[in-house]
């Protein structure tokens, strides 16, 4: 069986060496960042992982601040700047992350961290997604990312969690990085990010 700790090594030794081989990039992406975003390159969120336990987790920053005459946030469309657009095709905003993975928050592979708010909305079977740490790419992203309902994504996260070993990663890993390049499913039809989830109605 595929223990936890030899996960978690995995998981450690691979991000660490992941973060040295991007540190150009990642320099790269932040100063084009902060530039785009008035200062702000990152954005920091609380996300619930293992066990629902509540961590921050850390991205780049792909949209500005701008906000209506009232003083609302324009739509997501609105203030996805050029840059940013870039950076979530090539995915590279999930390159932070992996200093959550080396953290512990996180492991490279599992259920993507989804709104604290959304909690309560899940039933029972939804639950078990957060049975593991929750991961930068998952089952559910290789099998349609955000161009499958959330029932679906639901589905595929359960699946991993009963099915999870060091082989189905090696395969993940592998399908995650032909996804990349041929970018797919970065986001739902006509959307320029994926729907909030609503609960079961």
């Amino acid at each position: 069986m595929y223990k936890n700790y030899i996960k978690r090594l995995f998981d450690f030794i691979l991000a660490l060496f992941g973060f040295v081989v991007l540190l150009p990039v990642f320099i790269i992406v932040t100063i084009g960042l902060f530039f785009a975003n008035q200062g702000k390159p990152f954005f920091f969120q609380i996300r619930p992982g293992l066990n629902e336990q509540l961590f921050k987790i850390i991205k780049f920053k792909t949209m500005n601040d701008k906000k209506d005459e009232k003083g609302n946030l324009l739509p997501d469309a609105d203030r996805l700047t050029a840059i940013g657009a870039f950076v979530r095709k090539t995915s590279l905003d999930e390159i932070p992350q992996l200093l959550n993975v080396i953290k512990g928050d996180m492991s490279l592979i599992g259920p993507r961290p989804l709104l604290p708010q959304y909690l309560p909305l899940y039933n029972d079977f939804q639950k078990r997604r957060h049975k593991v740490r929750p991961g930068i790419t998952g089952w559910a992203q290789v099998n349609g990312r955000n161009a499958i309902s959330w029932n679906q994504k639901f589905e595929f996260d359960v699946w991993y969690v009963e099915n999870f070993s060091f082989l189905l990663d090696i395969k993940v890993l592998v399908l995650t990085i032909k996804k990349v390049f041929v970018r797919e499913g970065i986001a739902q039809e006509g959307q320029a990010t994926a729907e909030a989830f609503k609960g079961n109605n």
